[in-house]
């Protein structure tokens, strides 16, 4: 389907000429040769969901089918396979500063979040809240509400202004009562972006323990666990990390913390010894225990390769573009989206957001509707009135942005979107 609008780029624009020379003076430009991108005019700004396939990935997954799986068969197990979720957890690691044997992957993040709630809830015995908010992920509340009806205790939801981390709130809420704190580091809609240290500190002179979602932060933002002191946290690869669809999520434990905490929901891969099969079951002595299942190889394989481009790129440099991304937006939108009832629904403060960029509308999702289908640039809608900017920095160039800011305000110049279904259907 074609709208009519010119798809650019927009050379003649103001801002157009100053892309041009961000993305001349941008180290980590080459590393978008380096995913599938075709030639078409299709603009990808949803690597919030979902990153974009990193070029190697199928040969390292055929490799990992034909090769180990399809020569070695089950000799591949002592051939690298047994080690793949402890090695691929290192690779994570110094993305969010963890130090090695802290950090394994393993199931999905709503998985691990069970895991390690559940675990922080046995280790705080007598202590009877849990503490989140309404910016959290509402799969994390989820998990936390049914862990806090099967044991007894309250869930306090912190209420915010829907963009911004309610600090005040959150400090009066912890407690000598909270046994755990879990929060979303960076926020699924608006990008707000808390203060690890801060709030990890808050929650340590409680006697809380505190667990984070850094599933919108990995491979985005700087993320300090071990400065911070922090005890927990999960996160997927799919998003930044561009592990693909279903790639398996990692935990975090703190070294010391290991030993002292007992996985909840115990299996037969964070035995000590799985092949002794016995019945009784002793966790392993180091961060295993919190595995379950036998770990999908050929996802992790595949993860490894998305994984293993953020951490050559360096997170420092990508964090440094993720922020200028979002500010671009930021700038662009004031000038042509505000005009036409657009609003920032991001932090303001650079060190207070990831990098995505939400803009509200009252008519956000047919706005998304027709900029997929007739603006050709993927973004994705969150409920209730926003249009999210997903800017992954390794794929993202500051002319995309520019070109999809353009085409975004030229369709709700045209009125197109209003012909789109004002219920929302479907996965965006």
């Amino acid at each position: 389907m074609n709208s009519g609008i010119d798809l650019g780029p927009y050379l003649d624009l103001a801002g157009f000429d100053d892309a041009v020379d961000r993305d001349d003076a941008d180290d980590l430009a080459a590393f978008a040769t380096r995913f599938e991108v075709d030639d078409s005019p299709m603009i990808y700004l949803d690597g919030n969901s979902l990153g974009r396939l990193p070029s190697a990935t199928p040969a390292v997954v055929d490799q990992e089918v034909r090769s180990a799986w399809g020569k070695r068969l089950i000799r591949s197990w002592n051939e690298g396979w047994w080690d793949l979720a402890a090695e691929v957890g290192d690779l994570v690691a110094p993305l969010i500063g963890a130090s090695p044997g802290e950090v394994v992957v393993s199931e999905s993040t709503t998985t691990n979040l069970h895991k390690l709630a559940g675990a922080a809830l046995d280790a705080r015995p007598g202590r009877s809240k849990i503490v989140t908010d309404d910016l959290n992920f509402p799969s994390d509340v989820h998990v936390l509400a049914g862990l806090a009806h099967r044991s007894d205790r309250v869930l306090e939801i912190v209420p915010s202004d829907g963009v911004h981390g309610p600090l005040p709130a959150l400090a009066a809420a912890i407690d000598d009562t909270t046994a755990l704190v879990s929060l979303s580091l960076t926020a699924f809609k608006s990008g707000y972006t808390y203060d690890l240290a801060a709030l990890t500190a808050a929650a340590h002179e409680a006697g809380a323990l505190v667990l984070w979602d850094l599933s919108h932060s990995v491979g985005a933002v700087e993320v300090d666990l071990n400065g911070a002191n922090a005890d927990l946290a999960v996160g997927c690869t799919y998003k930044f990390l561009n592990g693909g669809p279903g790639a398996p999520a990692f935990l975090y434990v703190r070294g010391d913390l290991i030993h002292e905490l007992r996985n909840p929901i115990t299996g037969w891969w964070g035995d000590a010894d799985p092949f002794e099969f016995g019945l009784l079951h002793e966790p392993a002595s180091d961060i295993r225990r919190f595995q379950v299942g036998t770990p999908p190889v050929l996802s992790l394989a595949g993860a490894q390769a998305g994984i293993g481009l953020v951490a050559e790129a360096g997170i420092k440099a990508v964090a440094a573009k993720g922020r200028d991304l979002v500010a671009f937006v930021e700038e662009l939108a004031a000038s042509r989206l505000a005009p036409l009832g657009f609003r920032w629904a991001s932090p303001r403060d650079p060190a207070r957001r990831g990098a995505h960029a939400a803009l509200a509308h009252h008519d956000a999702w047919r706005v998304t509707q027709a900029l997929v289908e007739l603006g050709e640039v993927i973004p994705d809608f969150r409920a209730p009135d926003n249009v999210r900017l997903g800017l992954s920095p390794l794929t993202t160039s500051f002319v995309d942005v520019h070109t999809a800011v353009e085409r975004l305000a030229r369709l709700v110049e045209s009125g197109a979107h209003a012909g789109y279904p004002a219920v929302r259907t479907g996965i965006t």
